[in-house]
């Protein structure tokens, strides 16, 4: 017999998404290198549009929590049009039912599922906007049911990216579904008054969309 459980229901936190997956945080640096090592230069006219993004968010900001929907508009979907992922050879899915198996050990198969409120490239670049009003302005709370995600990637044998953000901070992941260990770069935040994070964030993007080709 299938059982058949929602992500969200499912997976509530971080300890039970490496439970349910098996999965745990490698602590070694080599896993990880896409989001720090030999990042790709940005030209002057991709630095101004990343400017003139991060003004645009400061200006919505000023009157509080902005809505999962205004920060698409106003800065993740510039973004991604900047990196060119809208057209080909890329395709941007978004509202997918994704299915992932566990592995109960017993009579019982649990299938858990659900509609992803995210942005998926290529199958191998998961794009998760959350509101911070509903996570309590941390990124790293949506972590759990990204991994879950991340997961349901039908090719176990290549590694996966995932990037989660507020409009504010950006985290990135990456998952190796056959050794069951994920990893995570630091956190970029706009916040930072001495430099705009959009400059690393854009970077790590384009090494990442390098992988994708």
């Amino acid at each position: 017999m299938v059982q058949t459980v929602g992500i969200t229901k499912a997976i509530t936190n971080l300890n039970e998404a490496h439970e349910k997956f098996k999965l745990s945080q490698t602590a070694d640096q080599e896993f990880f290198t896409e989001w720090f090592e030999d990042l790709p230069k940005l030209t002057t006219s991709e630095k101004e549009s990343l400017n003139k993004l991060k003004n645009r968010y400061l200006y919505y900001a000023s009157d509080g929590a902005i809505t999962e929907g205004t920060v698409n508009v106003i800065i993740l979907s510039p973004l991604l049009e900047l990196m060119g992922l809208c057209d080909p050879p890329f395709k941007i899915r978004s509202e997918q039912l994704v299915k992932v198996e566990i592995d109960t050990k017993g009579d019982e198969e649990t299938v858990l599922e659900g509609f992803i409120d995210t942005l998926v490239v290529q199958n191998r670049l998961w794009i998760v906007l959350i509101e911070s009003k509903r996570y309590g302005f941390s990124v790293m709370q949506a972590l759990p049911q990204t991994l879950a995600y991340m997961m349901s990637n039908p090719n176990r044998e290549i590694p996966v990216f995932g990037m989660i953000t507020t409009g504010e901070d950006y985290v990135f992941v990456k998952l190796n579904q056959q050794m069951r260990q994920y990893a995570l770069s630091n956190k970029f935040t706009l916040s930072n008054p001495q430099k705009n994070e959009l400059y690393e964030v854009m970077q790590v993007m384009k090494q990442i969309v390098t992988i994708l080709r």
